[in-house]
């Protein structure tokens, strides 16, 4: 199994960035997926989940209203669009394919996911 993240890059505070995830190896579209990210000298953390059918999304509250993630099912692709950008959100960003079809409550914890890809690096100047 493989995930590749790609869409990371640097923008400046206000900017917005999209970022992508793909997996091979296993059918995509029978798991959740979601995002997590680390900023140097932190723990990774949770920022948004998606179920398998894309009708259930959750997000940590430091994104909402901010961060959108979404599927695209022709594409098999996974994405996090990323408005308003701060600073803080600087960070590694990860994607995460879920042992299950659904996000749980507790979505966040890291042990729920089973395949992880290797980051794609977000930097936001102020």
């Amino acid at each position: 199994v493989q995930v590749v993240e790609s869409g990371g890059g640097f923008v400046q505070a206000g900017g917005s960035l999209r970022l992508s995830c793909k997996a091979s190896g296993l059918t995509f579209d029978d798991y959740a997926v979601a995002w997590f990210r680390q900023a140097p000298g932190k723990e990774r953390e949770g920022v948004s989940c998606i179920s398998r059918t894309g009708l259930s999304t959750y997000y940590a509250d430091s994104v909402k209203g901010r961060f959108t993630i979404s599927r695209d099912h022709a594409e098999n692709t996974r994405y996090l669009q990323m408005n308003s950008l701060q600073p803080e959100d600087t960070a590694m960003y990860y994607c995460a394919v879920s042992r299950d079809s659904y996000c749980s409550g507790s979505w966040y914890t890291l042990q729920l996911y089973a395949y992880w890809g290797q980051g794609t690096q977000v930097t936001v100047s102020s």
